[in-house]
């Protein structure tokens, strides 16, 4: 069968159709991880494609060197899902008891006895399961950002989560089950779970997520990000990507301003919020909360744990 550079192949195949080394060091290949390539995208394809492509792309060098028993797993099966994880070094497969794990360097293989599942023509774990594998690889914070994701993709849903976590057992369940219980449906990026959470360790009202007010016909009219509906008070995660492109900023202000004018109070967070100062980010919601009438409780100091924050030099500026 004629190989097609569009899918990874390895540097053996590669020799055996004749393409040369210096060729598959150009720019027309691209390198997956040592011994494996496949073709470089076309120039100006769209970035979400992209990602996704370099995702089937990964998961599938992964298991060229994992070797014929093996199937997707971890970081690399979630990226798979279209999920989101830590960037890291490895790629992730894993392989039943008893079979024989390979040694390359780029390619992490892991033992494993879950019972895998097809996902776009490849064998890979569960979401579920996946969740479970993360649990002792990522932080409590991470965790959530990943059952959040794998939710918007509509790979889970937070029951089915929840439900898995109560029912499993072995390492990471603790964790997992603390993490599944704090997933959402109606999560649009990672900063949205971030500020989510740090309410909740700081204990901060959660608010309702992903609010959405509709026309007599059923027509969607605007969204909030999260928000108490009977005192009106809303909390909106603003990312610079707003501010770069002009169109969209435009519309979020003329968006605030309508909310503004039905009496809403929008608390609007940057990044610097989140990761430099989150101390302030928790005493400022609490006064306007309590300003709008919301019943705030004693606050708690399990936010530093997972929010720590940073010293931010002067006149420095935070994305």
């Amino acid at each position: 069968m004629p190989l097609d550079p569009k899918f990874p192949f390895t540097w053996r195949q590669a020799r055996d159709e004749g393409i040369p080394q210096r060729a598959l060091e150009g720019t027309e290949y691209r390198r997956l991880v040592s011994g494996v390539y496949v073709a470089s995208a076309p120039t100006g394809q769209e970035q979400a494609e992209s990602r996704t492509a370099l995702a089937y792309a990964e998961a599938k060098a992964a298991l060229l060197v994992a070797g014929p028993h093996a199937f997707v797993s971890h970081h690399t099966a979630a990226r798979l899902y279209g999920a989101i994880v830590p960037d890291g070094p490895m790629l992730h497969a894993s392989v039943p008891p008893g079979r024989r794990r390979s040694t390359h360097r780029e390619v992490l293989v892991h033992q494993s006895r879950r019972t895998p599942v097809t996902f776009r023509g490849l064998l890979t774990t569960t979401p579920e399961d996946l969740f479970l594998d993360l649990a002792t690889h990522l932080t409590l914070v991470d965790l959530v950002v990943l059952g959040d994701s794998l939710v918007r993709r509509g790979r889970t849903t937070p029951e089915r989560l929840m439900t898995a976590m109560q029912e499993a057992t072995g390492r990471g369940i603790h964790p997992a089950r603390r993490a599944a219980a704090l997933v959402r449906s109606g999560v649009d990026s990672p900063m949205e779970t971030r500020c989510r959470l740090l309410r909740v360790f700081s204990g901060l009202p959660e608010l309702e997520t992903d609010i959405r007010f509709f026309d007599e016909e059923g027509h969607l009219l605007k969204r909030l990000d999260s928000g108490d509906r009977p005192t009106k008070t809303a909390v909106e995660y603003d990312g610079r990507h707003h501010i770069e492109r002009q169109e969209q900023w435009e519309a979020d202000v003329g968006r605030r301003e309508t909310f503004e004018n039905d009496d809403w109070r929008i608390v609007t967070l940057l990044s610097k919020d989140i990761h430099v100062t989150p101390a302030l980010t928790v005493d400022r919601p609490a006064q306007i909360f309590r300003q709008r009438g919301m019943q705030i409780g004693r606050l708690r100091d399990e936010w530093r744990r997972h929010f720590p924050g940073r010293v931010q030099a002067p006149g420095s500026r935070s994305a």
